[in-house]
């Protein structure tokens, strides 16, 4: 199976450096993100995808239908690849960094999740995307997945995800099975 993994476009909160996990909240692509979306689908047309999966955050959507303009596969949310739950809604990613930077991998804040349990959360994803029929997926989700899948699928320390960056409407390719 190839997988495409895509960081969705910028939003309203990107562009005020704040945190968001809430399916509930007014975040969407700014016509930056729009226009990320719309490059990214160009570069993605050849691309034979038979199914779409993206977080549950309308963000992810939203770049997805953008991409499948040229697809028109079918598109599912998977609540796995939500964001991770960072105990920081709507608060500065400064903030999220500042109260997580002495351990990063292990701290929960405010009821959040640490990055080790958000990466828990998405290698089920991919254990369960390993058994599904088609051959070609393209994955829309957020920066933490991305870490997550290159960290997992290339065999990294899990000590490296925390370094990684990744642009919006970025993709990565990956052959499992």
């Amino acid at each position: 199976m190839k997988i495409y993994c895509v960081r969705h476009g910028e939003t309203n909160y990107n562009r005020l450096g704040l945190c968001n996990d809430d399916p509930a909240r007014d975040v969407h692509l700014t016509a930056t993100g729009i226009r990320q979306a719309e490059a990214v689908a160009e570069q993605l047309r050849p691309v034979p995808i038979e199914r779409i999966v993206t977080s549950g955050l309308p963000r992810t959507r939203e770049t997805a239908d953008i991409i499948n303009r040229y697809h028109q596969a079918p598109i599912e949310a998977h609540p796995a690849l939500n964001d991770i739950r960072s105990g920081f809604e709507s608060r500065p990613v400064a903030d999220y960094f500042a109260a997580t930077g002495s351990d990063r991998l292990n701290l929960r804040i405010n009821g959040g999740e640490s990055l080790l349990d958000y990466k828990a959360r998405v290698v089920g994803f991919l254990e369960w995307l390993r058994e599904q029929p088609e051959s070609t997926v393209l994955v829309v989700a957020h920066e933490e997945t991305l870490r997550v899948f290159m960290a997992w699928l290339e065999g990294l320390p899990d000590e490296l995800m925390m370094n990684m960056c990744f642009a919006n409407c970025e993709f990565l390719k990956f052959d499992i099975r």
